[in-house]
């Protein structure tokens, strides 16, 4: 199977685990933004990967503008992931006065 079939392939559970996670209301909210910022970061990837081909003849990897954009983007979102989870946690083990 070729890589690229696996990748759009892997988009389903992640759709699937994003609905579960949002309706399980159980999830921190600035995780589960997170976790849709990784989505979104795919979507971009997709396009500057194109670009990067097609106006660079390059990987997206080798366009150093291009995937740091992108790399930030989900360091972004990254941040996001662990700080929700942070407080989530910090919330969860406060001791009740």
């Amino acid at each position: 199977m070729p890589k690229e079939a696996l990748f759009g392939l892997s988009l389903f559970p992640y759709l699937a685990f994003l609905w579960f996670a949002t309706r399980s209301r159980q999830f921190p909210k600035l995780g589960l933004w997170g976790f849709y910022g990784t989505l979104v970061f795919v979507a971009i990837t997709i396009p500057a990967g194109i670009y990067a081909q097609v106006h660079y003849g390059k990987s997206l990897a080798n366009v150093d503008w291009l995937h740091g954009s992108a790399e930030s983007f989900l360091t972004i979102t990254n941040i996001l992931l662990v700080l929700g989870f942070k407080n989530a946690t910090k919330n969860a083990i406060k001791p009740k006065d």
